[in-house]
């Protein structure tokens, strides 16, 4: 149910507009690549369409890009070339990371734009954080944004419609999210997002997709990563904002 092959063709306008160029995007985790070395190999393991992989490459970076999506592969194909970026892509599931990269290949993974909770439960999420930690060296930072989900679960199903129009290449379009949450934790939650897209007169072109979720809790979240052997640096949840960073390094 999660393939990103609708939303991949319109996923900017899922984007905010501080992270719509890849240098912004890039410039969004200056504090974390301040720590890495100026030529790191970094892999960015849920690429969606590149905006950050490219920002990466541009700052001298080898840079590597994997999604589970194949439009979302081919999109940050496009980007790279278009920026003229040195790019490796390729579709890969978590799961499949190690057997395309040997062990202690990165200086840092970027698992960003909340996409941990698409891993099928704790045993998925905890397989996932398990493949990534792999491929990290010793010393080497996995960085990871996620949801609040307390904050979501919390608000429980509903309609969300964003309270202005998204202009993308001269389009506008109105974002929809329709959340399904389930009654316990551990149980699988939808999320339905749809972009109506307006062609300026009364016409109106929708593509949505239904995605499936499994959230967790900030601290079962810090558990899991201790136990596939990464010490968390930092932490910025807050149960009032929507979204935190995770910064963990490999022990």
């Amino acid at each position: 149910m999660t393939s990103y092959n609708e939303l991949g063709q319109v996923y900017e306008w899922l984007v905010s507009d501080a992270k719509l160029g890849p240098a912004e995007f890039a410039a969004s985790f200056d504090d974390v690549l301040g720590l890495l070395p100026s030529e790191a190999r970094v892999l960015d393991c849920s690429c969606g369409t590149g905006q950050l992989a490219v920002g990466l490459a541009g700052r001298g970076m080898e840079v590597a890009a994997t999604d589970a999506s194949e439009v979302m592969v081919h999109r940050t194909q496009e980007l790279a070339q278009e920026f003229a970026a040195p790019v490796r892509t390729l579709r890969a599931t978590w799961e499949e990371l190690p057997d395309h990269f040997d062990d202690g290949t990165f200086d840092a993974i970027f698992c960003v734009g909340n996409s941990l909770h698409h891993a099928a439960g704790a045993r998925g999420r905890l397989a996932a954080l398990q493949s990534m930690a792999q491929l990290l060296r010793r010393g080497g930072r996995l960085i990871l944004t996620s949801r609040t989900w307390e904050l979501v679960r919390a608000r429980g199903s509903r309609l969300d419609i964003t309270d202005r129009l998204v202009r993308r290449n001269g389009v506008d379009a109105v974002v929809i999210y329709r959340w399904e949450i389930a009654p316990r934790w551990e149980e699988e939650h939808h999320l339905e997002i749809a972009i109506a897209q307006l062609d300026g007169g009364a016409a109106v072109s929708v593509r949505s997709e239904l995605l499936s979720c499994w959230p967790y809790r900030n601290d079962e979240l810090a558990a899991e990563l201790g136990q596939v052997g990464l010490h968390t640096e930092m932490n910025t949840f807050n149960l009032e904002a929507e979204n935190y960073t995770v910064v963990a390094s490999k022990m």
